[in-house]
């Protein structure tokens, strides 16, 4: 017997589309919007908006990178969110494993502890930290006069791995509770430790929850502005507490193509990231998507 398969063109297929579309075009045309407006000399501003550059202005990059210190704010943006990321991943990932592959005495309770810790939103918590981290200094004021836990971009690192380890840990519990007990068994038979067996067997196949999760805190680490701007009160800002100065300079220079071009400086690596893991995260997501 011969089925005919009469399925056409559906209605909210092509909906998915018209949405999806009108979505990309939401966040692609102000990008590139700014990235045009990167390239512009002051006079070009006075006319038309959405007029193209006369040319490639690159001075207002050289600008932006130079005389606003631009750079040394990218600097400190790379520090901060490379070295949180490392302490993150650091602790979280053996923590997530010991949880997930391992019974012990209070294990519940942290399982409860890690999921509280979900709904803590530091932002609300940030005073409290920088109060602490006051009297820190005031304790140690003999051995630093000038401080040592405030303005400091390593404690700031310290601070966002922190508040952001129960969602690490949690992400990747669940993704290591998916992978099959079999490989560990095999290869204990094999003579492997548990801490070979967690790096050389485990974390690769937990690549894609791995990945998520530094491309969710490069993000949080990468534009966050509250806590940079409580915790680094000196010169060594991050680079979103950096184009705020800039913006309140250019708003007196008139000179908006140096402020477009401190914009595109802290847009650029998240794009680049994105680009560089986009496959790998689909992949994991897809991954997910069949094991559950």
């Amino acid at each position: 017997m011969t089925t005919i398969n009469k399925s056409g063109p559906r209605p909210g297929r092509g909906l998915t589309h018209l949405l999806v579309g009108g979505i990309t075009l939401l966040i692609v045309i102000p990008v590139a919007w700014v990235l045009v407006a990167s390239l512009k000399r002051k006079s070009e501003f006075f006319g038309s908006p959405w007029t193209l550059p006369e040319g490639l202005h690159l001075q207002n990059y050289v600008d932006a990178f130079g005389a606003a210190q631009m750079g040394r704010y990218f600097a400190t943006s790379v520090l901060v969110t490379l070295l949180g990321l490392v302490l993150v991943l650091a602790v979280s990932v053996p923590a997530a494993y010991v949880v997930a592959r391992y019974e012990f005495r209070g294990k519940s309770i942290v399982e409860v502890a890690l999921l509280a810790g979900l709904f803590v939103n530091v932002n609300y918590i940030v005073v409290p930290i920088f109060l602490m981290l006051v009297d820190w200094d005031r304790a140690l004021v003999d051995v630093f006069p000038d401080g040592f836990f405030l303005d400091n971009p390593a404690m700031l690192s310290l601070v966002y791995a922190a508040t952001s380890i129960p969602f690490t840990i949690y992400l990747l519990t669940a993704y290591f509770r998916s992978i099959p007990a079999e490989f560990e068994e095999a290869a204990l038979l094999d003579g492997a430790s548990r801490f070979r067996i967690m790096t050389r067997v485990m974390l690769p196949m937990a690549r894609p929850a791995v990945t998520t999760v530094i491309l969710f805190n490069f993000l949080a680490y990468w534009n966050d502005f509250v806590i940079a701007l409580t915790l680094l009160p000196g010169e060594g800002k991050t680079l979103q507490v950096g184009l705020l100065n800039l913006m309140a300079a250019q708003k007196a220079a008139a000179d908006p193509g140096r402020l477009y071009a401190g914009m595109v400086i802290v847009i650029v690596p998240v794009l680049l990231l994105y680009a560089l893991i986009q496959r790998r995260l689909i992949q994991g997501m897809a991954a997910g998507g069949v094991k559950g």
